[in-house]
């Protein structure tokens, strides 16, 4: 009878290792995120469903934080954003659906708005991207470097003097770049190919998202 019951317990422990799947690292299940929404966007143009993006962007989060400090202004403000378009999605199917209410009550750029916080979610998607682009330039590139590069090109045009002076000073507390991979669980080889997966997903929604704002004759220039 015991020899019975070892066996089964042998044979359910291989059933749930055999059932085991691997996660995944937090960036390749960002890039996974972004890919399935630019297939979306590739065969739907016109609009792009709210959950599923805010589920995306929602994974997004974890980058900003292995960023340190010098990034701390952009987690905050990118998480609160986010759970904004969260608690939008409970009511609002699409984006096109919010920036279309927002157009119709005159609050597009109205702080706290919807059609505001997208904008800022997109910016925040964008800067990542930029980052990524700027690290894989060369392997010497430090993460200084790129995220400089990255916030100078993406954020610093929309900042105040006092924003982009704190946020350049804080650039010198980043982790290195070894410590980062390291943070990320990936190695200098899965990096590169984890970064490159998720610059090429999330290039085609950034863009959906300025096309939407441009087709209701909406400039990006803010």
């Amino acid at each position: 009878m015991e020899e019975e019951e070892d066996q089964l317990s042998i044979s359910s422990a291989m059933d749930e290792e055999e059932t085991f799947e691997d996660p995944g690292t937090p960036l390749s299940v960002i890039a996974e995120a972004f890919e399935e929404l630019a297939k979306t966007v590739s065969i739907n143009s016109e609009d792009l469903r709210l959950v599923p993006f805010c589920d995306a962007c929602s994974l997004v989060s974890v980058l900003f934080g292995c960023l340190g400090f010098a990034f701390k202004f952009a987690e905050l403000e990118y998480v609160a954003k986010v759970r904004d378009l969260v608690e939008a999605s409970k009511i609002f199917d699409t984006l096109k659906s919010i920036l279309e209410h927002d157009i119709e009550n005159d609050t597009v750029r109205t702080p706290g708005s919807h059609s505001r916080n997208l904008r800022r979610v997109r910016q925040g998607l964008d800067l990542i991207r930029a980052l990524f682009e700027q690290f894989l330039t060369s392997d010497d590139c430090s993460l200084r470097e790129a995220a400089s590069t990255a916030y100078e090109r993406v954020c610093a045009p929309y900042h105040t003097w006092a924003v982009r002076t704190a946020v350049f000073a804080g650039m010198f507390a980043l982790p290195a770049r070894q410590q980062l991979i390291e943070q990320l669980n990936e190695t200098d080889h899965s990096v590169e190919k984890e970064m490159r997966r998720y610059i090429n997903a999330s290039l085609p929604v950034i863009e959906f998202i300025d096309k939407l704002y441009i087709s209701k004759n909406i400039d990006l220039d803010w």
